[in-house]
């Protein structure tokens, strides 16, 4: 069977956000190991900054390489018409399919993740916190990663791809 541009468009973002799925959970296991604490983080070594800098772009760019080009991909395969949508209206159309468990946690998601990127507190405890916070954003931001992957590769198998 052929695949349709939308189709493949949904493969190409897929493969993409799976490189950064990937590396970003190598990223959070090395975080794990590495068990920095309040006090490291307020002298990090050039090695933890190469670290937390790994996480930071990779953490960022899945959720928005998902919200900004997956997501429609997904939508566009599954031929629903997305132009009249605003980016809530497509979160709320993909949790009514099951492809996100809640729109609001989406959204909250991307909250800690701008507060992470582009705040910067003077505070070290602060920032700490953030990047806490951050850290397990991005698990369940894998975890919703996981669920799209399973159901394109579905999508894949139903359509020959």
């Amino acid at each position: 069977m052929k695949n349709t541009p939308e189709q493949l468009a949904l493969q190409q973002i897929h493969v993409v956000c799976q490189g950064h799925a990937e590396t970003l959970t190598e990223s959070l296991q090395d975080m794990q190991l590495r068990g920095l604490s309040l006090d490291d983080y307020k002298n990090l070594s050039k090695a933890d900054r190469r670290l937390l800098d790994q996480f930071a772009y990779r953490y960022t760019r899945l959720q928005d390489d998902m919200g900004a080009r997956l997501m429609p991909a997904v939508l566009k395969a599954l031929a629903e018409d997305i132009a009249p949508l605003t980016a809530i209206d497509r979160f709320s159309r993909l949790e009514q399919l099951g492809w996100l468990p809640s729109a609001e946690d989406w959204l909250t998601l991307r909250q800690v993740r701008n507060q992470f990127a582009h705040d910067y507190p003077d505070s070290p405890a602060e920032r700490f916190e953030r990047l806490q916070a951050a850290t397990q954003a991005a698990w369940q931001l894998l975890e919703v990663m996981a669920r799209f992957h399973q159901k394109i590769v579905a999508i894949e198998h139903r359509t020959g791809t």
